[in-house]
């Protein structure tokens, strides 16, 4: 049998290395499918499509679009209480609640216009800096990738 409980992703910047606390006391659907496909290699090499100062950086989108992602069926929604605060992981999604698949964001500073309406899956815990220095735009003109992310 898999173990799905995955505790920690560690995600390779360009910048440097970030360390993301998981949270599947609030979203184990999601903790489980980012851990998935980060261990198969999914999101080595994919692009911050969608970078916003004072907001959020979100990737996870295989075409680098951000109308992409993986060939799993879309996750149902996990929203929680918990803020949406500076270093807090989530899921994107269309304005189907259920939409959700692989692409995540990383809230640059606090957003709770999100809260409850989006699944919170992590935090950041070490490295919030390398994100930070991600290039911006909607989509920058030269994004920033992910080297590699991994689960354990």
């Amino acid at each position: 049998m898999v173990d799905h409980s995955f505790h920690k992703l560690t995600l390779a910047l360009e910048t440097g290395e970030v360390t993301i606390k998981l949270r599947s006391d609030l979203a184990p659907g999601h903790v489980a499918r980012i851990g998935e496909l980060a261990n198969e290699g999914f999101y080595d090499g994919v692009v911050f499509h969608r970078v916003i100062e004072g907001f959020m950086a979100q990737g996870g989108d295989p075409t680098g679009t951000g109308s992409g992602g993986s060939k799993r069926p879309d996750l149902k929604a996990e929203f929680s209480d918990e803020p949406h605060v500076r270093g807090v992981c989530s899921m994107a999604r269309s304005n189907n609640p259920n939409s959700a698949n692989s692409q995540f964001f990383i809230c640059f500073d606090d957003a709770d216009f999100l809260d409850g309406k989006y699944t919170i899956w992590g935090e950041v815990i070490e490295g919030m800096e390398h994100v930070d220095k991600l290039p911006k735009g909607e989509p920058p003109r030269k994004p920033g990738k992910i080297v590699s992310m991994r689960a354990v």
